[in-house]
């Protein structure tokens, strides 16, 4: 069993990088993923958790000895199950392949988290278990790190390409929160129309009233006063 670990940090909150993982294929970095179907959605009755279920279609060159031995093709599918927790800030995604399963085993775990120290950082692990099962041990050694080498260059074109989608959700972000300001500040500007208007509706409605309560008085005094 070989094992491969990766750390890094995207200079964005992590509220934006999880919304972001959701459209973070297809991208023209990662163009090994060629389709992502949801198979299943749910959330806990708390509300906080919600727990997917994806298929992801790669499809990669694989080296000749590798296909002959293996007999697969360059299209792969890996079954990923995901876990955002609102309370404790996570996002947690473990994906196995499915493809050729039965002579190699590819666990990972993807991990996102808040920047201890920086609120508008988030922090990246991911760790994958790769074993290859084979009768000569040496064959099993050359297809581990193969694989190792392999998720090496993925994580790599994984970084740019998210990188590249963030970009572009975050400027999307800014300029929606830029017309939630201006949409506010119109708001606010018409409710102090409105105010101002109904304001003076009133009081001239309250001088018609006086002066007409002022007339009337007027005419029932010289009314009663005619009577007399």
């Amino acid at each position: 069993m070989k094992l491969f670990q990766n750390a890094q940090e995207f200079n964005y909150p992590w509220d934006q990088v999880t919304a972001a993982n959701w459209r973070k294929y297809p991208n023209e970095v990662s163009t090994h993923v060629v389709a992502v179907d949801v198979l299943r959605r749910e959330l806990d009755v708390s509300g906080t958790k919600l727990t997917s279920e994806r298929l992801i279609t790669c499809e990669q060159s694989i080296p000749k000895w590798l296909s002959m031995l293996i007999g697969c093709s360059n299209r792969s599918f890996v079954r990923e199950v995901s876990v955002v927790d609102m309370n404790a800030k996570t996002l947690t995604l473990k994906s196995c392949n499915l493809t050729c399963a039965h002579l190699l085993k590819v666990y990972e775990t993807v991990k996102y988290l808040p920047h201890g120290s920086d609120p508008e950082k988030t922090l990246f692990q991911q760790e994958a278990q790769i074993t290859a099962y084979a009768t000569i041990s040496t064959l099993c050694n050359r297809i581990e790190e193969w694989s190792v080498k392999r998720f090496d260059e993925n994580a790599s074109k994984g970084r740019q390409g998210f990188d590249s989608v963030l970009q572009v959700l975050s400027e999307n972000w800014e300029h929606r929160d830029k017309l939630v300001d201006e949409l506010s500040t119109k708001v606010a500007g018409t409710v102090d129309e409105i105010r101002s208007t109904t304001d003076n509706i009133i009081k001239k409605t309250e001088l018609k009233s006086t002066s007409l309560i002022s007339h009337y008085s007027r005419e029932i005094k010289r009314a009663f006063n005619q009577g007399n």
